[in-house]
């Protein structure tokens, strides 16, 4: 494998030219219908005035903006329009690095890889929390890490790739850590509308200036190449510096990105009032059946595995095959099923495999694993 490759690329790169047919359970792209009020907002802006079709406001259409802070609970000026979840991550990060005292950010491990990268781009201290036996992080062991140098807490529920959900009492926990060192907590919530537990509690649900929640309808709407998500920050007059992130914020969006699609933002505001919770139900219901036909062929296959409670992603250990990037090979090649090496999301399921339950074949995958194991 070639260092300079990211692992994501590398598997996805040798699965396709691998011989024989082969399951890709390596990427988060949901393989369900959008909703069908997003397509007909799309076909209806087809036939706008040609001023519609020129720049939309740098920090996103008020009138989604506006939706978005009505459903959250939030006033309209701490809302920012971006480039999916991925650029809101950016923009909260880099924010509390730069209004925060110190220079760390803490992550869980195993830890999405974007923000490890993200981490490393900004030029940040990086400190990965090793998760629970169950793979939850704990609030308290988060503060046996954090110290003066902590300006950033990134988490993500539910997550990717352990597939777990941070309940109140952690949510709580996290935001009363950023509070006590100064930091920020970036709360990452792209998969909110996943959650098979009951458990998942917004991090807008506790008062303090001291969180940025981010979100996306990439996966909720299934629309991963629309980029169409948002930041929430603290209300600009929050005591300093919180209140100035959202200024920073939307500089630096403008700066990067002049502005966010108008037809895709357009079609999602559509989409966001008129779609039903059945819509949201469906989903839930189609992957709650992959979890539990997958799960059970790791049970037949001897497998070690955290149960997802939300998110739709499985890590899982194999007796006797660890997950290193050889062995997902070796698994390619020859169970025509393509994962990921858990040491590409960091050290402590560094031996395991992470499987993306977003494809039709997820049965199909979970018989190959069975078969193979036997």
């Amino acid at each position: 494998m070639d260092d300079d490759t990211p692992p994501f690329f590398y598997v996805m790169r040798y699965a396709s030219e691998a011989e024989g047919d082969v399951i890709d359970m390596v990427s988060g792209n949901p393989d369900w219908e959008p909703p069908e009020a997003l397509r007909e907002g799309l076909r209806e802006y087809a036939g706008a005035e040609p001023d519609e079709f020129q720049y939309p406001p740098s920090v996103g259409l008020d009138e989604l903006r506006e939706e978005i802070a009505q459903r959250r609970g939030v006033d309209i000026s701490q809302v920012v329009i971006t480039n999916g979840a991925g650029e809101a991550n950016h923009l909260a990060m880099a924010g509390g690095l730069e209004a925060m005292d110190g220079n760390e950010i803490i992550a869980a491990d195993p830890v999405y890889p974007y923000y490890d990268g993200r981490i490393s781009l900004l030029g940040a201290e990086k400190t990965l929390v090793a998760v629970d036996e169950n793979g939850h992080l704990d609030a308290e062991t988060v503060r046996e890490h954090a110290s003066e140098e902590t300006a950033v807490i990134v988490v993500n529920s539910p997550n990717n790739p352990m597939g777990v959900t941070y309940d109140g009492e952690t949510i709580e926990g996290l935001v009363d850590v950023a509070e006590e060192y100064d930091a920020l907590l970036v709360s990452d919530e792209v998969y909110d509308h996943f959650d098979y537990s009951g458990k998942f509690t917004s991090a807008l649900s506790v008062d303090s200036p001291n969180y940025v929640v981010t979100n996306a309808f990439s996966k909720s709407m299934a629309i991963t190449g629309w980029r169409v998500g948002y930041a929430i920050f603290p209300h600009p007059d929050s005591p300093s510096p919180y209140g100035g992130l959202v200024d920073r914020a939307r500089t630096r969006h403008m700066l990067t990105n002049v502005a966010i699609s108008r037809p895709a933002q357009t079609a999602v505001l559509r989409a966001l009032r008129e779609t039903g919770p059945e819509y949201y139900e469906a989903s839930r219901e189609m992957l709650e059946e992959r979890i539990d036909r997958f799960t059970d062929a790791l049970d037949a296959a001897g497998a070690e595995y955290t149960k997802p409670e939300g998110a739709f992603y499985v890590m899982a250990r194999f007796p006797e095959m660890p997950g290193t990037m050889a062995n997902i090979e070796k698994l390619i090649d020859e169970a025509g099923v393509a994962g990921m090496p858990g040491d590409a999301f960091g050290d402590s399921r560094a031996d395991w495999m992470r499987f993306a339950l977003v494809t039709p074949r997820a049965e199909e995958a979970a018989q190959r694993l069975d078969e193979y194991f036997e």
